[in-house]
Protein backbone atom coordinates (compact mmCIF):
# COMPACT_ATOMS: atom_id res chain seq x y z
CA UNK A 1 0.00 0.00 0.00
CA UNK A 2 1.61 3.76 -0.60
CA UNK A 3 2.53 5.34 2.15
CA UNK A 4 1.98 9.27 3.01
CA UNK A 5 4.79 10.19 5.12
CA UNK A 6 5.14 13.96 5.60
CA UNK A 7 8.39 16.13 6.17
CA UNK A 8 7.15 18.01 8.79
CA UNK A 9 4.31 17.69 11.80
CA UNK A 10 3.68 19.92 14.17
CA UNK A 11 2.98 18.45 17.49
CA UNK A 12 -0.18 20.87 18.91
CA UNK A 13 -2.45 19.33 21.84
CA UNK A 14 -5.11 20.89 23.91
CA UNK A 15 -2.61 22.48 26.26
CA UNK A 16 -1.62 25.00 23.28
CA UNK A 17 -5.60 25.20 22.07
CA UNK A 18 -6.75 26.18 25.48
CA UNK A 19 -4.04 28.57 25.84
CA UNK A 20 -4.88 30.12 22.74
CA UNK A 21 -8.47 30.49 23.19
CA UNK A 22 -7.56 31.95 26.28
CA UNK A 23 -5.39 35.15 24.58
CA UNK A 24 -8.59 35.06 22.35
CA UNK A 25 -11.31 35.32 25.00
CA UNK A 26 -8.96 38.07 26.77
CA UNK A 27 -8.98 40.21 23.61
CA UNK A 28 -5.43 41.62 24.73
CA UNK A 29 -4.17 40.01 20.93
CA UNK A 30 -0.74 41.85 21.23
CA UNK A 31 1.36 44.56 23.98
CA UNK A 32 1.79 47.82 22.12
CA UNK A 33 5.37 47.94 24.00
CA UNK A 34 5.63 44.25 22.95
CA UNK A 35 6.31 42.85 26.55
CA UNK A 36 2.49 40.86 27.01
CA UNK A 37 2.14 38.06 29.69
CA UNK A 38 2.33 35.28 27.78
CA UNK A 39 5.55 37.17 25.78
CA UNK A 40 7.31 37.84 28.70
CA UNK A 41 6.24 33.98 30.05
CA UNK A 42 7.56 32.52 26.73
CA UNK A 43 10.77 34.83 27.21
CA UNK A 44 11.39 33.66 30.80
CA UNK A 45 11.14 30.31 30.26
CA UNK A 46 13.25 29.82 26.91
CA UNK A 47 15.91 31.98 28.59
CA UNK A 48 15.86 29.61 31.43
CA UNK A 49 16.03 26.47 28.83
CA UNK A 50 18.57 27.75 26.37
CA UNK A 51 20.88 28.73 29.59
CA UNK A 52 20.79 32.53 29.25
CA UNK A 53 20.08 35.63 31.33
CA UNK A 54 17.97 37.13 28.89
CA UNK A 55 15.60 36.34 25.47
CA UNK A 56 13.85 38.82 23.21
CA UNK A 57 10.68 37.79 21.52
CA UNK A 58 10.07 38.97 18.11
CA UNK A 59 8.12 38.07 15.26
CA UNK A 60 10.01 36.22 12.93
CA UNK A 61 13.44 34.46 13.10
CA UNK A 62 14.47 36.73 9.68
CA UNK A 63 12.74 39.49 12.17
CA UNK A 64 15.48 38.07 15.12
CA UNK A 65 18.41 38.31 12.56
CA UNK A 66 17.40 41.82 11.53
CA UNK A 67 17.31 42.64 14.76
CA UNK A 68 20.49 41.56 15.84
CA UNK A 69 22.14 42.87 13.31
CA UNK A 70 21.07 46.25 13.86
CA UNK A 71 22.13 45.65 17.39
CA UNK A 72 25.82 45.31 16.57
CA UNK A 73 25.71 48.44 14.49
CA UNK A 74 25.93 46.78 10.89
CA UNK A 75 25.70 49.21 8.16
CA UNK A 76 26.74 50.41 4.92
CA UNK A 77 30.55 49.72 4.40
CA UNK A 78 30.56 46.94 6.54
CA UNK A 79 30.93 43.21 5.83
CA UNK A 80 29.34 40.14 7.66
CA UNK A 81 30.68 36.78 6.65
CA UNK A 82 27.63 33.81 6.30
CA UNK A 83 27.52 30.85 4.89
CA UNK A 84 26.06 30.06 1.64
CA UNK A 85 24.59 26.85 2.40
CA UNK A 86 21.61 28.16 4.61
CA UNK A 87 18.35 30.02 4.16
CA UNK A 88 18.13 33.28 1.68
CA UNK A 89 17.25 35.14 5.17
CA UNK A 90 20.79 34.75 6.40
CA UNK A 91 22.05 36.92 3.71
CA UNK A 92 19.04 38.87 3.29
CA UNK A 93 18.92 40.11 6.93
CA UNK A 94 22.37 41.58 6.26
CA UNK A 95 21.75 43.21 3.04
CA UNK A 96 18.53 45.10 4.68
CA UNK A 97 21.22 46.45 6.84
CA UNK A 98 23.30 48.18 3.76
CA UNK A 99 26.07 45.86 4.69
CA UNK A 100 27.72 43.11 2.36
CA UNK A 101 26.94 39.49 2.84
CA UNK A 102 30.64 37.45 2.27
CA UNK A 103 29.68 34.11 1.93
CA UNK A 104 32.77 31.48 3.61
CA UNK A 105 32.63 27.84 2.68
CA UNK A 106 31.51 24.66 4.77
CA UNK A 107 32.58 21.55 6.20
CA UNK A 108 31.22 18.90 3.84
CA UNK A 109 30.63 16.61 6.61
CA UNK A 110 28.92 18.81 8.73
CA UNK A 111 27.37 21.41 6.35
CA UNK A 112 27.89 24.44 9.04
CA UNK A 113 30.81 27.07 8.06
CA UNK A 114 34.27 25.99 8.25
CA UNK A 115 36.80 28.12 10.55
CA UNK A 116 39.38 28.01 7.89
CA UNK A 117 37.46 29.71 5.31
CA UNK A 118 35.93 32.20 7.87
CA UNK A 119 39.58 33.21 8.74
CA UNK A 120 40.52 33.15 4.57
CA UNK A 121 37.25 35.69 4.53
CA UNK A 122 38.13 38.61 7.38
CA UNK A 123 39.05 41.87 6.10
CA UNK A 124 39.05 45.25 8.25
CA UNK A 125 35.63 45.74 6.75
CA UNK A 126 34.38 43.14 8.56
CA UNK A 127 31.80 43.83 11.33
CA UNK A 128 30.20 40.14 12.15
CA UNK A 129 30.22 36.24 12.03
CA UNK A 130 26.91 34.39 11.45
CA UNK A 131 27.20 31.05 12.21
CA UNK A 132 24.36 28.74 10.69
CA UNK A 133 23.64 25.55 13.14
CA UNK A 134 22.66 23.92 10.08
CA UNK A 135 19.95 20.83 10.33
CA UNK A 136 20.28 21.23 13.93
CA UNK A 137 23.65 20.61 14.42
CA UNK A 138 25.64 23.58 16.00
CA UNK A 139 28.63 24.63 13.48
CA UNK A 140 32.03 24.71 15.09
CA UNK A 141 32.04 27.20 17.52
CA UNK A 142 35.29 27.48 19.51
CA UNK A 143 36.96 28.21 16.56
CA UNK A 144 34.65 30.51 15.15
CA UNK A 145 34.60 32.68 18.38
CA UNK A 146 38.74 32.69 18.77
CA UNK A 147 38.65 34.09 15.03
CA UNK A 148 36.05 36.51 16.22
CA UNK A 149 38.27 37.82 18.84
CA UNK A 150 41.51 38.01 17.53
CA UNK A 151 39.76 40.51 15.01
CA UNK A 152 37.56 41.75 17.66
CA UNK A 153 34.28 40.88 15.08
CA UNK A 154 30.57 40.53 16.79
CA UNK A 155 29.00 36.77 16.59
CA UNK A 156 25.70 35.59 16.07
CA UNK A 157 24.48 32.62 16.17
CA UNK A 158 22.01 31.62 13.49
CA UNK A 159 20.12 28.86 15.56
CA UNK A 160 16.69 28.90 13.96
CA UNK A 161 16.95 24.68 13.26
CA UNK A 162 18.98 24.05 16.40
CA UNK A 163 16.66 24.40 19.49
CA UNK A 164 18.25 22.10 21.77
CA UNK A 165 21.42 20.93 20.00
CA UNK A 166 24.68 21.09 22.20
CA UNK A 167 28.04 21.42 22.18
CA UNK A 168 30.20 20.27 24.91
CA UNK A 169 27.05 19.98 27.07
CA UNK A 170 26.16 23.57 26.49
CA UNK A 171 22.97 24.47 24.12
CA UNK A 172 22.72 26.70 21.18
CA UNK A 173 22.32 30.07 21.57
CA UNK A 174 25.14 30.16 24.82
CA UNK A 175 28.39 30.90 22.76
CA UNK A 176 27.32 34.07 20.03
CA UNK A 177 27.14 37.87 21.44
CA UNK A 178 23.59 36.92 20.51
CA UNK A 179 21.42 33.89 19.03
CA UNK A 180 18.57 33.83 17.04
CA UNK A 181 15.89 31.27 16.63
CA UNK A 182 12.91 30.75 14.74
CA UNK A 183 9.58 28.98 15.67
CA UNK A 184 7.78 29.05 11.65
CA UNK A 185 5.96 25.84 10.86
CA UNK A 186 8.87 23.80 9.79
CA UNK A 187 10.59 24.10 13.32
CA UNK A 188 10.64 21.10 15.91
CA UNK A 189 8.48 24.02 17.94
CA UNK A 190 6.19 26.64 16.54
CA UNK A 191 4.35 29.53 16.73
CA UNK A 192 3.44 29.85 12.71
CA UNK A 193 5.60 32.58 12.73
CA UNK A 194 8.03 33.66 15.07
CA UNK A 195 11.83 34.04 16.89
CA UNK A 196 14.15 34.81 19.77
CA UNK A 197 16.84 36.47 20.44
CA UNK A 198 19.14 34.80 23.62
CA UNK A 199 22.02 36.98 25.20
CA UNK A 200 23.52 37.01 28.29
CA UNK A 201 24.27 40.75 28.24
CA UNK A 202 21.26 43.60 30.06
CA UNK A 203 22.50 46.17 27.70
CA UNK A 204 21.84 43.98 24.76
CA UNK A 205 18.05 42.65 25.85
CA UNK A 206 16.99 46.10 26.69
CA UNK A 207 18.01 47.65 23.29
CA UNK A 208 16.50 44.75 21.18
CA UNK A 209 13.41 45.53 22.72
CA UNK A 210 13.52 48.88 22.09
CA UNK A 211 14.62 47.76 18.10
CA UNK A 212 11.13 45.81 17.84
CA UNK A 213 8.79 48.30 19.00
CA UNK A 214 10.56 51.12 16.26
CA UNK A 215 13.61 51.88 18.31
CA UNK A 216 10.77 53.45 21.00
CA UNK A 217 12.55 54.48 24.78
CA UNK A 218 11.21 54.47 27.82
CA UNK A 219 9.31 58.15 27.20
CA UNK A 220 7.51 57.07 24.38
CA UNK A 221 9.49 58.10 21.48
CA UNK A 222 12.18 56.82 18.77
CA UNK A 223 15.66 56.85 20.08
CA UNK A 224 16.93 54.50 17.84
CA UNK A 225 15.64 52.63 13.95
CA UNK A 226 13.36 50.05 14.75
CA UNK A 227 11.04 47.85 12.69
CA UNK A 228 8.09 46.59 14.00
CA UNK A 229 8.46 42.85 14.99
CA UNK A 230 6.77 42.51 18.23
CA UNK A 231 5.88 38.92 19.04
CA UNK A 232 1.32 38.33 19.05
CA UNK A 233 0.48 36.79 22.89
CA UNK A 234 -0.95 34.51 20.40
CA UNK A 235 1.78 33.77 19.20
CA UNK A 236 3.52 33.47 22.88
CA UNK A 237 0.97 31.24 24.39
CA UNK A 238 0.91 29.08 21.46
CA UNK A 239 5.12 28.88 22.19
CA UNK A 240 5.08 28.97 25.85
CA UNK A 241 3.09 25.15 25.62
CA UNK A 242 5.35 24.20 22.92
CA UNK A 243 8.65 24.68 24.97
CA UNK A 244 6.94 22.38 27.54
CA UNK A 245 7.22 19.22 24.44
CA UNK A 246 10.45 20.15 23.52
CA UNK A 247 12.54 17.71 25.18
CA UNK A 248 10.23 15.05 24.65
CA UNK A 249 9.84 15.77 20.59
CA UNK A 250 13.80 16.15 20.93
CA UNK A 251 14.35 12.74 21.98
CA UNK A 252 11.67 11.12 19.73
CA UNK A 253 13.33 12.86 16.94
CA UNK A 254 16.62 11.29 18.29
CA UNK A 255 15.64 7.90 18.32
CA UNK A 256 13.80 7.93 15.02
CA UNK A 257 17.32 9.50 13.58
CA UNK A 258 19.25 6.41 15.10
CA UNK A 259 16.84 4.19 13.44
CA UNK A 260 16.78 5.32 10.31
CA UNK A 261 20.49 5.77 10.20
CA UNK A 262 20.78 2.23 10.76
CA UNK A 263 18.72 1.20 8.53
CA UNK A 264 20.29 2.89 5.54
CA UNK A 265 23.87 1.70 6.47
CA UNK A 266 24.66 -0.71 3.66
CA UNK A 267 23.41 1.47 0.68
CA UNK A 268 26.78 2.16 -0.74
CA UNK A 269 26.38 5.46 -2.55
CA UNK A 270 24.17 7.39 0.25
CA UNK A 271 25.83 9.05 3.21
CA UNK A 272 23.40 9.19 6.58
CA UNK A 273 24.41 12.82 8.24
CA UNK A 274 26.82 12.98 11.40
CA UNK A 275 26.84 13.52 14.38
CA UNK A 276 30.76 14.48 15.58
CA UNK A 277 31.87 13.42 19.25
CA UNK A 278 30.85 16.33 21.88
CA UNK A 279 27.79 17.41 20.05
CA UNK A 280 23.96 16.88 20.25
CA UNK A 281 21.85 17.38 17.27
CA UNK A 282 18.71 18.61 17.32
CA UNK A 283 17.80 16.64 14.09
CA UNK A 284 15.94 19.34 13.17
CA UNK A 285 16.01 17.97 9.34
CA UNK A 286 17.57 14.27 8.26
CA UNK A 287 20.31 15.00 5.63
CA UNK A 288 21.30 12.57 3.56
CA UNK A 289 24.14 12.90 0.43
CA UNK A 290 24.19 10.96 -2.83
CA UNK A 291 27.77 10.58 -3.51
CA UNK A 292 29.21 11.37 -6.55
CA UNK A 293 25.90 12.19 -7.48
CA UNK A 294 24.85 14.92 -10.29
CA UNK A 295 22.24 17.52 -9.51
CA UNK A 296 19.98 15.51 -12.06
CA UNK A 297 20.40 12.58 -10.35
CA UNK A 298 19.68 13.24 -7.02
CA UNK A 299 16.13 15.70 -8.48
CA UNK A 300 15.36 12.49 -10.21
CA UNK A 301 15.14 10.20 -6.84
CA UNK A 302 13.63 13.01 -4.91
CA UNK A 303 10.67 13.24 -7.62
CA UNK A 304 10.61 8.87 -7.46
CA UNK A 305 10.68 9.17 -3.20
CA UNK A 306 7.78 12.16 -3.58
CA UNK A 307 5.55 9.47 -5.93
CA UNK A 308 6.60 6.70 -3.47
CA UNK A 309 4.83 8.44 -0.80
CA UNK A 310 7.48 9.78 1.04
CA UNK A 311 7.71 13.65 0.99
CA UNK A 312 11.34 14.76 0.69
CA UNK A 313 13.24 17.87 0.21
CA UNK A 314 16.01 19.81 -1.21
CA UNK A 315 17.43 22.42 1.04
CA UNK A 316 19.82 25.48 -0.17
CA UNK A 317 19.52 24.55 -4.48
CA UNK A 318 20.60 26.58 -5.55
CA UNK A 319 23.26 27.82 -2.57
CA UNK A 320 22.54 31.95 -2.14
CA UNK A 321 25.94 33.09 -3.68
CA UNK A 322 24.33 31.35 -6.95
CA UNK A 323 21.18 32.93 -6.73
CA UNK A 324 20.19 35.50 -9.42
CA UNK A 325 19.87 38.67 -7.21
CA UNK A 326 23.22 38.09 -4.63
CA UNK A 327 25.23 37.21 -8.14
CA UNK A 328 23.89 40.17 -9.72
CA UNK A 329 24.02 42.47 -6.98
CA UNK A 330 27.94 41.74 -5.51
CA UNK A 331 29.46 39.99 -8.87
CA UNK A 332 30.00 36.69 -6.98
CA UNK A 333 31.36 34.05 -9.29
CA UNK A 334 29.98 30.72 -9.62
CA UNK A 335 32.58 27.64 -8.33
CA UNK A 336 33.92 29.87 -5.58
CA UNK A 337 32.20 28.02 -2.70
CA UNK A 338 33.67 23.86 -3.72
CA UNK A 339 32.54 22.40 -0.63
CA UNK A 340 28.80 24.46 -0.99
CA UNK A 341 28.07 23.37 -4.30
CA UNK A 342 28.46 20.15 -4.21
CA UNK A 343 26.52 19.83 -1.47
CA UNK A 344 23.92 21.83 -2.82
CA UNK A 345 23.71 19.00 -5.91
CA UNK A 346 23.71 15.92 -3.63
CA UNK A 347 21.91 16.19 -0.69
CA UNK A 348 18.19 15.61 0.40
CA UNK A 349 16.73 15.79 3.51
CA UNK A 350 14.20 12.66 4.44
CA UNK A 351 11.12 12.36 7.31
CA UNK A 352 12.19 11.82 10.99
CA UNK A 353 9.77 13.84 12.88
CA UNK A 354 8.37 12.44 16.38
CA UNK A 355 4.75 11.14 14.78
CA UNK A 356 6.50 8.70 12.41
CA UNK A 357 7.13 4.93 13.33
CA UNK A 358 9.79 2.23 12.60
CA UNK A 359 7.65 0.92 9.78
CA UNK A 360 7.63 4.13 8.15
CA UNK A 361 11.71 3.97 8.55
CA UNK A 362 11.65 0.58 7.14
CA UNK A 363 9.30 1.77 4.42
CA UNK A 364 11.94 4.47 3.08
CA UNK A 365 14.66 2.18 3.32
CA UNK A 366 13.06 -0.40 1.30
CA UNK A 367 12.66 2.63 -1.09
CA UNK A 368 15.96 3.83 -1.05
CA UNK A 369 17.53 0.81 -1.81
CA UNK A 370 15.67 -0.30 -4.67
CA UNK A 371 16.42 3.06 -6.18
CA UNK A 372 19.85 3.88 -5.14
CA UNK A 373 21.42 0.94 -7.39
Amino acid sequence: MRKNIQMFQPSIGREEVEAVVGVLRGKTLTDETGSGAYVKKFEEAYAKYVGVKYAVAVSSGTAALHAALMLADVGSGDEVIVPSFTQTSTAEAVALTGAKPVFADINPKTYCLDPKSVEEKVTSKTRAIVPVHVYGLMAEMEEINEIAREHDIFVIEHACQAHGAELKGSKAGTYGDLACFSFNALSVITTGEGGMITTNRRDYAEELQSIRVHGFGRYGSSERLGHNYKMTEVAAALGYYQLQKLPRLLEARRKNAQILTSLLEGIGRLVPPEEPPGYRHAWSLYTVRLRGGKVGERNKLVLKLNASGIQTKVFYQPPIHMAPYYRRKYGIRPRSQPNTEAASRQVFSLPCHQGLGEEDFKYMAQKLKKLIR
